[in-house]
């Protein structure tokens, strides 16, 4: 997971072999961007839970990349809870 003052990244990296299973970030089309930040950090958690989903994949690990997890950083933790990820 990567914060940047706008917008906010997210992948899914296996570590073993070194290859990005999943990615997601607040910049693509699907995500809203007439809502605040922390709303289209969740939606990027729940997008993410999907991609990795259809991999059969549903227990990660989660790193915040040293922020403190509250705000955005939560929201993205949050959505992806919601939609079935086990973090």
């Amino acid at each position: 997971m990567y914060r940047s003052n706008k917008y906010i990244y997210c992948q899914i990296i296996d570590d073993i072999s070194g290859v990005t299973l999943a990615a997601a970030s607040s910049q693509e089309e699907s995500i809203k961007k007439d809502v605040n930040k922390s709303e289209q950090a969740k939606e990027v958690g729940k997008l993410i839970a999907e991609r990795i989903k259809s991999k059969d994949i549903t227990n990660v690990v989660f790193d915040r990349g040293g922020y403190l997890y509250h705000g955005r950083v939560k929201a993205l933790a949050d959505g992806a809870r919601e939609n079935g990820l086990k973090l």
